[in-house]
């Protein structure tokens, strides 16, 4: 009446010996080929403080916080000049927020003046607000990619072009 199922029945040893080795090497292999593809770690943002006074240039992939003296050019991704600090040089960053003073160029992606600030030299941004009570002396510039050097490409074919046209004219 009750018969014996062969579903129930352990099967060869060596079937199931093969298979568990086999599924912790495939994963295994996968993470290592993931490890390159995945985006690097961003570094943390980095502080300098009050009595702190350098005097040199500063390069970061990462952000900075200024809170006393720099003299010197500072490239970051995002800077933020503090109410109490002053940077004496060319600032080109992703985004800039200055609450403090900067004595040079500025350049952004992104640039906000607070009501705090105190710029004095040229700013060239893609976007920019200056908040009400902000000192600035110096000339606003957009551009589309104000992170590059090369300032002089949109400024030099539009002088040029009024004048071409202009010279054979009165000349008639």
């Amino acid at each position: 009446m009750f018969s014996k199922s062969r579903i129930n029945e352990p099967g060869p040893k060596q079937n199931a010996a093969e298979d568990k080795p086999k599924a912790p090497e495939m994963p295994a292999a996968k993470p290592a080929a993931d490890i390159p593809t995945t985006p690097k770690a961003k570094p943390p943002a980095s502080v300098l403080s009050s009595d702190l006074h350098i005097t040199g240039n500063l390069r970061t992939t990462g952000d900075i916080q200024i809170e006393g003296q720099v003299e010197g050019d500072i490239r970051a991704h995002l800077l933020t000049v503090g109410e109490g600090a002053t940077v004496r040089g060319e600032v080109i960053a992703d985004d800039v927020v200055v609450n403090g003073r900067v004595i040079g160029r500025v350049r952004g992606l992104k640039v906000r003046l607070t009501s705090t600030a105190r710029v004095e030299g040229d700013i060239i941004h893609k976007t920019i607000a200056i908040e009400s009570g902000a000192h600035f002396e110096g000339s606003v510039q957009r551009q589309d990619d104000p992170l590059s050097k090369g300032s002089k490409t949109p400024t030099a074919p539009a002088p040029a072009a009024p004048q071409a046209a202009a010279a054979p004219a009165p000349k008639s």
